[in-house]
């Protein structure tokens, strides 16, 4: 039996808390069963070199596990003075993800920076940081526009995650860290609003997989982001 006595198909209890960080113009708490990350929206009146007199702004992405997020402590990658290829490979994705749920000429020749850490970890990580990221991304606009900082919302869509893979020859939706470390097939999915796919991420971790499995992970994540989308709706009352 999966956690929380899931079937295959089900995700677990995913809970977001929008606002939690009070100093930030955009924020919430996300967890999909004991993973848990605070993710943070901030104002940056500068864009990228690469940006400058464009007029069109930016979004990137942060992230970070804290030390004793998982079983054993992590060192700091502060006091390592550089980052791990995982942490930079992961904000990149998150960075890209939320960026699509933008139009980044409405926003202006500034950005903002998606601060996501993990406080507890338990597998979906970078799949609940996207889904989080978006909730502090839309608080932050509605700050920026109740400021006076751009006069109406640059919000193309909206932006969820989950992730799913193969055990077994099972799929499984929503994996916890039990199950993805021992999973044959891991694989992300990123969704709009539309639901049409921003970015897959799939892997043969320790197999191959042909296209009707493909097909059927497609299925479940397709099915379980919906979800999340409706959960983001509920809480931010937005985008019905």
């Amino acid at each position: 039996m999966r956690s929380y006595n899931r079937y295959y198909n089900e995700l677990r209890p995913v809970e977001i808390i929008a606002g939690y960080n009070k100093h930030a113009e955009g924020s919430c708490l996300i967890k999909f069963g004991e993973t848990t990350v605070i993710c943070t929206a901030s104002l940056d009146e500068k864009v990228p070199q690469f940006l400058r007199n464009t007029g069109q702004g930016w979004v990137a992405a942060e992230y970070g596990m804290l030390p004793r997020s998982t079983g054993s402590r992590i060192q700091r990658e502060a006091t390592k003075g550089k980052q791990e290829g995982r942490t930079q490979e992961i904000q990149r994705l998150i960075g890209r993800s939320l960026r699509a749920a933008i139009d980044l000429k409405i926003l202006g020749e500034r950005r903002i920076i998606i601060d996501c850490d993990v406080i507890q970890a338990d597998g979906g990580t970078r799949t609940a940081a996207i889904t989080g990221g978006y909730i502090a991304l839309c608080e932050a606009i509605k700050t920026m526009i109740h400021s006076g900082i751009i006069k109406r919302s640059p919000l193309k869509t909206q932006i969820a995650a989950v992730s799913c893979g193969i055990i077994n020859s099972k799929p499984l939706l929503d994996l916890d860290y039990n199950e993805d470390s021992k999973a044959d097939i891991d694989a992300n999915f990123v969704f709009d609003g539309f639901n049409k796919l921003i970015e897959i991420q799939a892997t043969g971790e320790k197999t191959s997989f042909n296209e009707e499995e493909f097909s059927e992970l497609l299925k479940i994540a397709k099915e379980g982001t919906q979800k999340l989308l409706l959960k983001q709706r509920e809480t931010l009352k937005i985008m019905s």
